[in-house]
This record gives C-alpha cells, structure tokens and sequence, in this order.
C-alpha cells in the first residue's frame, strides 16, 4: 500500500485512535485480514467471522511488527477503531484510490471473469506497472484488499467485480470507481438466486451505469443482453466479439490439434494473429475482451496480439492442464461450474482429446434454482452429443440427473456413471484409466472436486505441466 499515517488512515474511515504514542507512524506494508500474513510495517483489519474473532490475534500482530489494527473495539494495542471494520476497509480503498491516480478498469459476467481479469493484467503489464485480483478476490473484502495493494508506481488496477444480487456491483463501484467497465455476458450462474436473465443483467449493467462520460465500456457484441447496456452509460461504448460489426473482433477461429484457439484480431488499428496458450474455444471470447481494453488504453494490435500469444493461466483450478507420466492428461477446471462454463468445458475436453479416450467427471452446478434440474440434464445429452467417451456424474440428486440425461439422450449404457462421492470417483479412475486418456474435472467449488484431480497426479510421480 502506498505510505499512510495512522492520523491519515483514521480521518480517512471515521475512526478514533486508541494506544497510538505517535499519530503520524506510517504504514507502509500490506494491509491483511489473516495474522498469518502480517509484515513488518502492517496494518490488520480485524473482522469477526463465525469461528474466529481477529481482535483476539491484535497483540500477536503487533509484536510480528503491524504498526496498528483497523478494530471495531480497543484492542489494548495501537489501533484505529471504527463502527464497522468492512465498510471501514472499503473507505481506505477508495481513500488510496483516489491519491493514485492510476486507471482503474473492473469486469463482471456470469462466467469467464478470473481467466479475463488474468489475460487483461497480463496484456496491460507489458505497458505500465499493473495490480490486479488475486484468483477470484472479487467481493466487498477481496476488492479493497486487492486495490489497497496498490503503489505510487502502479498505473493499472484491474478489478473483477462478483454480484449475487442488484446493487452488489453498485456498491463496488463506489469503493473503487473503474474509468474502464467491462461486461462479459449474461448467463444462468446464480439464477436461482436473481430469479432470472434479465434480473441478472440488471445488476451486471451497474458496471457500465457508474462509468464516468470520460471512460470507456466495453460490451460483448455476441451477447444481447449485453450489448444492450450501450444504453445505460454515458461512457465511450467499444464492442467486442465474432460478430462483425464489433470494433474489436476475431475472424478464421479454429483450434490447434492440441485444442488451444488461434485466430485473426481485428482492431480499429489493424490485424493480428494469435494463438492463445489457455485451452478451448471459449477463451477467445475473453481474450478479444482484454483486447479491447488494451487498444482503448493505447497499445497496438501487435503488441496486444504478442501479449495475448503469450499469456498463460495464472489462477489455479481454471483448465489447469497437466500430463501425466503415463500419458494420463488430467484438466482440472473444479474451482467453478455454471451452465456457460460446464458446456465449454467439455467442448474443450472433446478438442483436446481427438483421437483419445475423454472423461467428464462432473459434479453439480450450484444455485441454479428451478432450472437445476433442467441444465443438469441438458449437460448430460451433450456430453453424448459431442461423443465424449465416459461420463462419471459425481454427487447426489443433480449428479443423478446428469447422469440421466446422458442415458436418455443415447444409448450410452457403461458410458455414463453415477457415483456417489469424490473418492468413488477416484476408486473408479485409478481402475480404468489408461494410458493416452484425458480427464476433465468440473463442477462447483462447494463440491471439491479438486480433491479428484490431485489425487489422480500424485498417484503418478513426474507429471508435468502441459
């Protein structure tokens, strides 16, 4: 965080300095929620969650060297003290925001936001020194915290923006206020909670609302949901997408035998080739977003084409590819699943494994509402349509009904199986997995699917990155 004085930081939130000697001692490391991960120079937001109280841990933190705790009671060590330390935290962030002066751009969607928010950090730090989201770190504690990361040599922040309901993204926006917004789609992640696609897009639309006239929006062309939100902002609005008419777009789109996509960007300032390191076809819609932020803050359609060439994955879980040394390729992609993603997934699965045994070991998708059981059959008909070679519906009623939509859809017998939890599945793998195959694993992160792919790599010493 840039250097702040205890004086600065309390007038900045509203709160009392308690046991301070000396106000005008400087934080000038990190600020964290976790006394694990205090430094020297530190300040330690104390939150009370439902097992732990982090007032309890305020000498600790002090005697590991934080210079003060943000509190919401006297803690017997320096400390600011304020009514409520989240809103205390979001205050500070908005505080150092506004003394940086750096360009601020945020994102939302239904699904592709982390893996964007990696390519458009990855693109734009070839430019000028760049923050941006952890994994995804994306909610009314995650985002200050990112941002508070921030340095006087920082010119970038790129923040993903979550919502589980209208006004959720509102109130991010006034924590960090983004001069770039950009929106990604309009899916059935969390519909069961909004209760529906248009009152989805209603909360994702708050991103472009609060764009100043001076900034930039910059709106998926393939998605009309989206692309109506031209609309509701008085910002720039740049498009992206397939469809021709977008400013930013990708043309001749194919997959190379190893299931990574390439194709032409067309920018307002000329055309490219890429070849993206990530893998299947959906990625090319993110990276033609992150393109489309590049070229509004200046960079050429090489250097972006270059910058999008070379970029990998850097939040785990997410298509995290790895082969074996038996051949076994394992794609662990179990962070998070909705419809969007579980479909493009296995397209993906299905790109990869030409010519090989493919598996899908899937497991539910979460807060689908009245449409669970819908979606979770439909992705059982089209793991049979894209012809995958094994389906293994992990969990209880929803896995169920995956499994019964690939039954229904064909003939597929031994083909689709039910099993009741992570470790049947990996008694079932290690028992027919053989040499060549590639192994997709998905679902919500509530399931912890993950535990089925790392198994699966330690079981074979030497793996490596693919």
């Amino acid at each position: 965080m840039i250097a702040l004085s205890l004086a600065e930081i309390a007038s900045a939130v509203g709160g009392q300095t308690y046991d301070i000697p000396d106000p005008r001692v400087r934080v000038t490391g990190p600020v964290v929620i976790d006394s694990r991960k205090v430094e020297p120079g530190s300040l330690f937001a104390a939150f009370v969650g439902e097992r732990v109280d982090g007032h309890d841990y305020a000498r600790e933190v002090v005697d590991k060297g934080a210079v003060a705790v943000l509190a919401s009671r006297p803690v017997g060590v320096p400390a600011v003290v304020v009514d409520d330390v989240q809103a205390a935290l979001g205050a500070l962030a908005r505080h150092v925001v506004a003394r940086l002066g750096a360009t601020l751009v945020a994102l939302t969607g239904s699904a592709g936001k982390t893996s964007t928010k990696d390519l458009i950090a990855q693109v734009l730090r070839r430019k000028a020194d760049t923050i941006f989201t952890p994994g995804s770190f994306n909610n009314e504690i995650g985002l200050p915290l990112t941002a508070l990361t921030a340095t006087d040599e920082t010119q970038f922040l790129v923040l993903e923006m979550g919502a589980r309901g209208i006004g959720h993204i509102t109130y991010l926006t006034g924590l960090t206020p983004p001069k770039v917004g950009v929106v990604l789609n309009v899916g059935t992640a969390h519909i069961g909670e909004f209760g529906g696609r248009e009152q989805i897009a209603v909360a994702k639309g708050e991103l472009v609302e609060a764009l100043p006239a001076e900034g930039t929006a910059i709106l998926n062309a393939d998605d009309p949901l989206v692309r109506a939100m031209a609309s509701r902002t008085k910002a720039k609005v740049l498009f992206f997408g397939e469809a021709a008419s977008a400013d930013v777009r990708a043309e001749n789109v194919r997959l190379t035998e190893t299931g990574q996509p390439a194709f032409s960007l067309h920018t307002p300032s000329g055309c490219s080739e890429v070849t993206l390191r990530l893998y299947g076809e959906h990625h090319v819609s993110n990276a033609l977003a992150a393109a489309a932020v590049a070229h509004d803050l200046g960079m050429s359609v090489e250097e972006i084409a270059l910058a999008l060439s070379e970029a990998g994955n850097l939040s785990r879980w997410r298509m995290e590819v790895t082969e074996r040394s038996d051949g076994v390729t394992i794609v662990n992609d179990a962070y998070n699943a909705n419809p969007e993603s579980m479909r493009a997934a296995l397209r993906a699965l299905v790109a990869m494994g030409r010519g090989r045994r493919t598996w899908a070991v899937l497991g539910q998708m979460a807060e689908l509402g009245d449409e669970s059981l819908t979606e979770h059959d439909a992705v059982g008909r089209l793991a049979v349509r894209l012809n995958v070679s094994k389906l293994v519906a992990v969990g209880g009623r929803e896995a169920s009904w995956m499994q019964l939509g690939a039954y229904n859809e064909g003939s597929w017998g031994e083909e689709s199986v039910h099993v009741s939890d992570a470790q049947a599945a990996i008694d079932l793998l290690r028992s027919e997995l053989r040499p060549g195959d590639v192994v997709l694993v998905k679902a919500s992160r509530s399931v912890g699917l993950e535990s089925v792919a790392q198994t699966l790599l330690t079981d074979v010493q030497g793996g490596v990155d693919a």
